[in-house]
């Protein structure tokens, strides 16, 4: 008899305990952030590469000291290089990349909302961006070329080609990962299309935007310097181009350098945007 008034107790009060969350707690090992990692890491490569050239393991022509290299900067920015200084190459290089994301964004995020709420505008402009962004930017390069010469427009499209893809499907991918019951909550409080969409729909999809942006201007950036080495007489690329024709291999680093720094300043400018736009990330 004691035991079953035990048991019906320690039942009675596990029906009356609230359910009890897992959380991580600041000393847990997945917990915090991970800058000092990531600067640890960044240590070890130079400190690999200083290793390797002092050393002697790889000839200098094929790569420079970590020393040579930072002298070629301070050269290349004070003296220029390819007939241009540091500042001219990489402007031509920005003016190109600013306007090919300008353009992206201004119709591929509209497309891809409306793609994702609409069957119709799926249905007809899902095939041609299937067809074509699996295919690499430089095997259209030449028929962007044909049409347009060799000016700015042809490298403006070729960019806002391989950066337009990633930003319009982002966007539809957004709309399409709204949760059915937010939906359902706003029409059962009498919501219109517009405020559905308004205050539901773009808020939902605007981390995947975000991401889709960020994707793009990677993409954009690796374009860019492919369509510089081909047709252009200013830019990052052009610069490593013709550094890379006499052999200046610290010249090609130093180009490399700029690219990598300057992609970094835009995803970690991409990331406060995105703090400030969609707080709510990850937390819900």
């Amino acid at each position: 008899m004691s035991d079953l008034s035990a048991i019906r107790t320690g039942a009675a009060a596990t029906e009356d305990d609230p359910p009890r969350l897992v959380r991580l707690r600041a000393g847990d090992w997945n917990a915090g952030q991970t800058g000092l990692i990531s600067a640890a890491t960044i240590l070890v490569l130079l400190f690999a590469w200083w290793l390797v050239t002092s050393l002697h393991l790889v000839a200098p022509l094929f790569l420079p000291t970590p020393q040579e290299v930072l002298a070629q900067l301070y050269a290349v920015f004070e003296d220029g290089y390819a007939n241009a200084t540091l500042w001219q190459h990489l402007s031509a290089s920005l003016i190109r990349i600013f306007s090919a994301a300008a353009f992206a964004l201004l119709i591929g995020v509209p497309l891809g909302l409306a793609m994702g709420v609409s069957r119709w505008a799926k249905g007809i402009f899902d095939p041609p961006i299937e067809f074509y962004w699996p295919l690499p930017p430089l095997s259209y390069l030449p028929l962007m070329i044909i049409w347009f010469g060799i000016g700015e427009t042809s490298k403006i499209l070729l960019l806002a080609l391989a950066m337009f893809a990633p930003i319009c499907l982002s966007a539809q991918a957004g709309v399409r990962s709204v949760p059915v019951e937010r939906v359902n909550a706003a029409l059962s409080l009498g919501a219109t299309k517009w405020q559905l969409f308004r205050h539901i729909v773009l808020p939902s999809a605007l981390p995947e935007i975000l991401t889709g942006t960020r994707i793009a201007l990677g993409v954009g950036w690796g374009t860019l310097v492919a369509a510089e080495l081909i047709a252009a007489t200013r830019g990052i690329g052009y610069m490593i181009l013709s550094a890379s024709q006499f052999l200046a291999t610290d010249v090609v680093f130093v180009g490399i350098l700029v690219i990598a720094a300057w992609a970094f300043a835009f995803s970690y400018a991409l990331r406060l945007i995105e703090r400030v736009l969609v707080p709510w990330k990850g937390k819900m």
